[in-house]
């Protein structure tokens, strides 16, 4: 039986959040004077919703999902960190990772003096079967799984991650950053049974807004109203948020973009398989392409030099530089510089 007071850190649970004006008064006035705000009407005057409710139904409907069940934060990566300040407690959590994989949760655990334990994927980068891995995973704290995963690019299956939620005593943090160029149903349908499942999205991909930073957190209203105890007041500004409703009520022109990326990813992989300083390319469901190269540093200088800027990914998969997809005329300048080599 998931029990959140065992995996929530004591001081969290004893904590007295912060209440701010809007808390205490959310309701229709004619006249504001209880925030010390500027009365001059500018647009931007006025506190922000602390708890995006505008902006938590427009996401209710596209994911259809119960705004209780959502959290919006100021990226993924305050989610993060908000989570480790949570339910890991300093020197005794271990946050357990899949590399390669992203590189802020490493950091993330650093900041906040978590062990990080890392477990090993297949040789063809899949999770482990749960029975390898089983008395590796038996304490406490955060376990994230990126999926698809960044750099490799693939996707994991929802039963494989649904066998290590079953088998975690802390919480199992699922980053869908990706999702939407997959074809492949979210986690987020698991955390109605699954209690101990955090599903990671944002509007910084697929929905063209990283400069706005929304990140968004799908899990069961235990997790959500412990993250809404400790998070500021106002993470998620005005601004972000109205742009947020904007472009979710835009959902076709998203649709339409997503399909065009699909598209030059399948000609991109296929320009690509042409190129002979390419050694390997990874399957990809993702917006991006593992690309691992006989001489990596070579063709990463000469991409710099034509003003094209890749990702280096030498360090975590040797020979490796990831290639996010871009417009046709980009992927075309990447091509045609890729074949000079």
């Amino acid at each position: 039986m998931f029990n959140i007071s065992k995996i929530t850190r004591k001081n969290i649970r004893d904590l007295t959040p912060y209440s701010s004006a809007r808390d205490e008064f959310n309701a229709e006035a004619k006249i504001w004077l209880d925030a010390n705000e500027n009365p001059n009407d500018t647009g931007l005057n006025r506190y922000p919703d602390p708890y995006q409710m505008d902006l938590k139904n427009a996401i209710s409907k596209i994911k259809d999902v119960n705004t209780d069940k959502i959290f919006v934060g100021n990226g993924s990566d305050e989610v993060i960190d908000l989570l480790f300040r949570a339910f890991c407690e300093p020197q005794l959590d271990r946050a357990f990772i899949f590399p390669p994989t992203y590189g802020m949760y490493e950091v993330s655990a650093k900041i906040n003096n978590i062990e990080i334990v890392e477990l090993s994927l297949k040789d063809n980068y899949e999770l482990p079967d749960i029975e390898v891995i089983k008395n590796d995973i038996q304490s406490k704290g955060l376990l994230f799984i990126c999926s698809p995963n960044n750099p490799t690019g693939n996707l994991y299956p929802l039963k494989a991650i649904k066998e290590l939620a079953d088998n975690f005593q802390g919480l199992v943090v699922v980053d869908e950053a990706y999702i939407d160029f997959s074809n492949s149903e979210s986690a987020i349908s698991l955390i109605h049974n699954t209690l101990n499942l955090v599903v990671l999205q944002t509007l910084s991909k697929a929905y063209g807004m990283a400069g706005a930073r929304l990140g968004m957190a799908f899990t069961n209203p235990q997790i959500i109203r412990v993250l809404n105890k400790i998070k500021p007041p106002y993470n998620v500004n005005t601004l972000s948020q109205r742009k947020g409703v904007e472009t979710l009520k835009n959902k076709e022109i998203v649709k339409l973009q997503v399909s065009q990326t699909k598209a030059q990813r399948e000609m991109l992989i296929t320009a690509l398989k042409g190129i002979q300083c390419i050694k390997k390319i990874y399957p990809t469901k993702a917006n991006f392409i593992l690309v691992e190269f006989n001489d990596a540093q070579t063709v990463f200088t000469k991409l710099r030099s034509e003003g094209i800027i890749v990702r280096d990914r030498t360090k975590q998969i040797e020979g490796a530089l990831r290639i996010t997809i871009g417009s046709p005329e980009e992927n075309n300048q990447l091509i045609k510089t890729l074949k000079q080599l």
